[in-house]
């Protein structure tokens, strides 16, 4: 059965879906066209139902759950993961008339800036790329930060205003839920169950065949050092990625109230 999978480019993707993307594993029957996209925008067409199988922010997962399922393989969850939100150097207090970047409406990153910078300006959506730049070049005064930039951000001499996953661990004691796979829940119950199981024996390749999985990630990242890639993978790909168990659905639970708070 031919399935569309939309990922996006950053490494732990790449990573967890290399063994599917190359057919490096027996895919029982299954054929993956795969696309690939940045966030907000897998957040849309996953909402339109233009894929079958996305991974998505759990923001989007949370407010999908009525047509689509949520796998237990190939999730971004854990601790001291968050998005950050920079300041540029110089930018006043982040106020009501602050220039505010976030990387789009429905992501985690969006959510969480929201929940705890009430008070602060409404953000401006972009592609997550954008927002390092704009702030480096003047453009804007504060960004949520995603993806590769929690490593790089030292390099452009932009400040830390908060660790936003920090915050969340603070109130909840879960580890932070980024994104997640969704299945549609009009695929039949087995070919979902078959899609996980890739998932998972994707990840478990990647795990075991590092610098094979590296050239895919090479292929993509925005960040193209080794060592940037790899800090990626080791802070997003763990044993919640393999199997979200029982303390990452807790963590989706208590994310799911938070949408449900902040949309009400």
């Amino acid at each position: 059965m031919a399935l569309s999978l939309g990922i996006s480019t950053c490494p732990n993707d790449t990573f967890m879906f290399h063994a599917i993307m190359e057919r490096r594993i027996d895919l029982q029957g299954l054929e993956f066209a795969v696309e690939l996209h940045d966030v907000q925008e897998l957040n849309r067409r996953a909402a339109a139902g233009v894929l079958d199988v996305a991974k998505v922010s759990c923001y989007a997962a949370a407010s999908l759950g009525h047509s689509h399922e949520t796998s237990p393989a190939g999730s971004a969850i854990g601790f001291g993961v968050g998005p950050l939100l920079l300041r540029r150097p110089g930018a006043g207090p982040l106020s009501r008339s602050s220039r505010v970047l976030c990387p789009g409406a429905m992501t985690t990153a969006g959510l969480l800036y929201r929940s705890f910078f009430p008070a602060g300006a409404e953000a401006r959506n972009v592609v997550f790329s954008q927002i390092m730049p704009a702030l480096t070049n003047g453009d804007a005064d504060y960004g949520v930060v995603i993806h590769e930039g929690r490593f790089t951000y030292r390099d452009t001499g932009l400040e830390l205003e908060a660790d936003l996953g920090a915050l969340w661990e603070q109130r909840h004691g879960l580890p932070l839920p980024l994104g997640c796979v969704i299945a549609s829940r009009g695929l039949p119950a087995g070919v979902r169950a078959g899609a996980y199981d890739c998932i998972r024996r994707s990840i478990a390749y990647g795990l075991e065949n590092r610098e094979e999985a590296l050239v895919t990630m090479r292929r993509h990242a925005q960040e193209l050092d080794d060592s940037v890639i790899w800090s990626h993978v080791e802070l997003y790909v763990n044993s919640w990625s393999l199997d979200l168990g029982d303390e990452g659905r807790r963590a989706l639970q208590a994310f799911a109230a938070l949408v449900r708070g902040v949309e009400s």
